[in-house]
C-alpha cells in the first residue's frame, strides 16, 4: 500500500516550523497535550494524547531516525489505540518523513507516513490518518500563523478515544 503524502505551506521560516516539531513545549502547543521528545537521532518521540494515561493512545516509544535541522526531519509512529494491534509490533512500526524547504518567506512541508501493510484493517488505519495528519498539519499552520493551534486526537470526557473520522 502506497504511503500518505500530505503538503501544507505555512507563513513562517523553517527555523520555527523545525522548532515546532522538535521542541516539547512548542509541540504541546499545537499537537497533542504532552510530549517527550529528544530531538536526536534515536532520541525521544513521544506523544501523549491522555496525558493521564500515558499508555493509552500515545506514540510511546517512538523515535527520531533522521534530523537535518531546519529541512528534514523522521521518526517512527504507532497508531492510535484502536489500531494498536495492527500498527504498534516492536520492529514493525510505520515511519514518517517531514521535509522542509523555504520557499518566497514561508515554508513548504511535506509529510511522507509509509510502512503500510495491505488488507482491510490496513487500509481504515491508513483512511484514518489521512484524516487525521489533514487536522495535525491544519493545527501545525494555525500555531504558527495565528498563534492558535488545535490538539490533535483527543480523548472525549469518558476518558476513551474520541470516534474515528472517516473521510
Amino acid at each position: 500500500m502506497s504511503g500518505i503524502v500530505k503538503e501544507v505551506r505555512i507563513a513562517a521560516s523553517p527555523e520555527l516550523v523545525w522548532r515546532a516539531w522538535t521542541s516539547p513545549d512548542r509541540l504541546t502547543a499545537w499537537f497533542a497535550p504532552a510530549a517527550h521528545v529528544e530531538a536526536r537521532v534515536g532520541g525521544a518521540f513521544e506523544l501523549f494524547f491522555d496525558p493521564d494515561n500515558r499508555d493509552k493512545m500515545s506514540t510511546r516509544g517512538c523515535v527520531f531516525t533522521e534530523l537535518t535541522p531546519n529541512e528534514r526531519l523522521s521518526f517512527t509512529w504507532r497508531g492510535p489505540d484502536p489500531f494498536a494491534e495492527l500498527m504498534n509490533r516492536e520492529g514493525e512500526l510505520t515511519h514518517v518523513t517531514v521535509t522542509l524547504q523555504e520557499e518566497n518567506g514561508s515554508t513548504r512541508l511535506l509529510l511522507v507516513h509509509d510502512g503500510w501493510g495491505e488488507g482491510a484493517e490496513w487500509a481504515e488505519a491508513r483512511s484514518w490518518h489521512q484524516s487525521a495528519w489533514d487536522q495535525v498539519l491544519g493545527s501545525l499552520k494555525s500555531a504558527l500563523e495565528s498563534g492558535e493551534g488545535e490538539l490533535c486526537c483527543q480523548p472525549e470526557s469518558n476518558g476513551k478515544p474520541g470516534p474515528i473520522p472517516h473521510q
